[in-house]
């Protein structure tokens, strides 16, 4: 099914490894991108809002450069990209808000 559906080849299970090693140091750079500025400034405000700007940059890097591999027009892949983490991190940050 994965190949005549798909167009995907069976996975080589020697590549587990590294594909787990892959996907863990892309958890942790992403994970740390929106802790960054927290780390630099003494403000909890001042680092919150500066973690805003820089994860929704983050975000349209990302999108662009899936965009330009995944064959999508990178500019819609950023803005889409961009929109859709931003309002799962507004959702997410007021879920955590109304709860404590």
């Amino acid at each position: 099914m994965m190949r005549f559906e798909l167009g995907l080849e069976k996975p080589d299970p020697r590549r587990a490894f590294t594909s787990a090693l892959t996907i863990a140091g892309a958890y942790i750079v992403g994970g740390i991108i929106p802790l960054f500025p927290y780390l630099f400034s003494p403000e909890a405000r001042n680092a919150l809002l500066f973690s805003i700007a820089v994860t929704l940059i983050a975000l349209l890097v990302f999108g662009f450069v899936k965009g330009h591999f995944t064959g999508v027009k990178p500019i819609r892949s950023a803005l889409q990209t961009m929109l859709i983490g931003g309002l799962a991190a507004a959702a997410a940050f007021g879920i955590a808000r109304t709860i404590s």
